[in-house]
């Protein structure tokens, strides 16, 4: 495969690698923080956070979409297949993010300025779940490219 290939593959290592480092950071990191802090510094850090993440972390998942699919349709081969599994799996993380957690951030920031309802530790789990589920498919999505880099390698002989 020429090289084209190998300049839209650089890009979907970067563009999936980048996302799949940023949902795992969140679930590593910022998650269990966020149990550990008390629930009105929590509703306030993640409302504030998701001002500025949710376009930054929309336009990571697109450009995973984006980079993954045009590999596909660059490569041949196993290396088609394995970059329609990963667009699969990268347009799958955004479908997570826009059905699953978006709603609930909505909810977040009603009760970041109000009354919190009873039963907000398990819509809190649900908004985790998710999370957890986007990291996922996103680390999936991130190692069928570095699959393909490994399956097209050259051998060397």
């Amino acid at each position: 495969m020429g090289t084209p290939f190998r300049y839209i593959h650089g890009a979907a290592l970067l563009a999936t690698g980048l996302l799949a480092g940023a949902f795992a950071y969140g679930a590593a990191n910022v998650i269990p923080t966020f149990g550990a802090v008390p629930l009105d510094v929590r509703l306030t850090f993640h409302t504030t956070m998701m001002k500025v993440n949710e376009p930054v972390m929309q336009s990571a998942m697109a450009l995973a979409i984006l980079t993954t699919f045009g590999l596909a349709i660059a490569g041949r081969g196993r290396a088609r297949g394995l970059a329609l599994g990963a667009g699969a799996l990268a347009l799958t993380s955004l479908l997570v993010t826009v059905f699953g957690n978006v709603p609930l951030h909505a909810r977040f920031r009603e009760w970041a300025a109000g009354p919190v309802p009873d039963g907000y530790a398990e819509v809190f789990r649900r908004w985790e779940l998710f999370h957890d589920l986007r990291t996922l498919t996103a680390l999936a999505a991130f190692i069928l490219i570095i699959t393909i880099a490994v399956v097209n390698r050259p051998s060397s002989r």
